[in-house]
C-alpha cells in the first residue's frame, strides 16, 4: 500500500517518544524475533553479520519536542563501498562476542530491559542464547565503529535477514532504542554519523531512482552494465546523502513493519545516475 503522507496516527507517534517506543515494542513481536534467531546460520559465521539499526532522539525543525530519528554511518574511503550509509555492525568474533554475551545476562544490560527477556528464559533459552551473542557482537561492532554506549542502548526486537548482492554475506538486523547518547566518535571505517528523521523517510518526494553504472565489471550487458535501484536522498549540514542498497532494504522494511510505509514504485522517481569505480568494491 503506498502512504503519500505521514497518516495523523504516525504523526501523533512521532510527536511522543514514549507512544512511539510503546508501539515499536508491540510492532516488533515475540514471535517475529524468534523467527529471526532461528534464521541465522552460526555455522557459517565467515557469511554471517549482525548490525544495530539505532533510533534515537533529535531535535525537530518542525515540531516542539525532539522526534525519532535512525543513527546510521557512512562508510570511509578506507574500506569497501566508500560513501555508502550503513548501520553498524561486522562479523562475530567468536571468543570475544561469547565473553561480552555473557554480560548480556546481567541486571540493566540491553537486552534484559527487554519486555519478552523472562519469558524467552523458560520457553526459548537455546535461542535466547543466540540473541545474547547476536546483541554482543553487534554492539562491540557499534562501540568500535561510532563510540556507541552500550548502556544507553535498549533492545527492542529484530527485522528480517538482508542477503547482499555483490557480496557473499547475510546480513541480521537488530533494532536498538538509543536513550539518551547524542554525540558519536567514528573510527577509521567511518566517515561521518547520519541522522536520519523518521519523519523524512515518511515523506514520498525524497525518493529517487539511483542509476548505477560499472562499466569495469558489466561491459558485456545491454545498456552497459546499468542498474536502476530504489534509493532515499537526504538533505544534510554536510551534503546530500543516498542510502540505497541493503542499508535502504533494511530499513524499508522496519518502515513496512512500524509505520505501515511503502517508498513510491520505481518507475515514479526521479532519476539520479552514479558511476562505481573498481575501488568501490576494495576501498582504498
Amino acid at each position: 500500500m503506498f502512504v503519500p503522507t505521514p497518516t495523523p496516527q504516525n504523526n501523533a507517534r512521532l510527536k511522543s517518544p514514549a507512544v512511539f517506543r510503546e508501539h515499536l515494542g508491540r510492532t516488533l513481536a515475540s514471535a517475529k524475533v524468534l523467527e529471526a534467531v532461528r534464521a541465522v546460520d552460526l555455522g557459517d559465521l565467515k557469511g554471517l553479520s549482525v548490525v544495530l539499526l539505532p533510533i534515537g532522539l533529535e531535535p525537530s525543525r518542525s515540531a516542539n519536542s525532539p522526534e525519532p530519528c535512525l543513527i546510521l554511518n557512512k562508510r570511509s574511503q578506507r574500506v569497501r563501498q566508500p560513501g555508502d550509509i550503513c548501520c553498524p555492525g561486522g562479523g562475530v568474533e567468536p571468543r570475544v562476542d561469547a565473553f561480552m554475551a555473557q554480560l548480556l545476562r546481567l541486571p540493566g544490560s540491553p537486552l534484559r530491559s527487554w519486555r519478552h527477556y523472562t519469558r524467552w528464559r523458560y520457553d526459548h533459552p537455546r535461542e535466547l542464547r543466540r540473541l545474547h551473542l547476536l546483541l554482543a557482537t553487534a554492539l562491540r561492532e557499534g562501540l568500535e565503529e561510532m563510540r556507541l554506549n552500550p548502556l544507553t542502548v535498549r533492545f527492542m526486537g529484530c527485522l528480517p535477514s538482508e542477503h547482499l548482492v555483490m557480496f557473499r554475506r547475510v546480513i541480521h538486523p537488530l533494532v536498538v532504542w538509543v536513550n539518551r547518547q547524542r554525540h558519536f566518535h567514528p573510527n577509521w571505517e567511518v566517515e561521518r554519523v547520519v541522522k536520519i528523521p523518521l519523519r523524512s523517510l515518511l515523506n514520498p518526494g525524497h525518493y529517487i531512482c539511483y542509476r548505477l553504472s560499472m562499466p569495469w565489471r558489466h561491459t558485456h550487458e545491454a545498456g552497459g552494465g546499468r542498474l536502476d535501484f530504489p534509493a532515499f536522498r537526504l538533505a544534510t549540514d554536510q551534503g546530500i546523502e543516498i542510502l540505497w542498497g541493503a542499508t535502504y532494504r533494511i530499513v524499508m522494511s522496519f518502515l513496512r513493519q512500524v509505520l505501515g510505509f511503502t517508498a513510491p514504485g520505481l518507475e515514479t522517481l526521479d532519476v539520479v545516475e552514479r558511476e562505481l569505480t573498481p575501488q568501490y568494491m576494495t576501498g582504498g
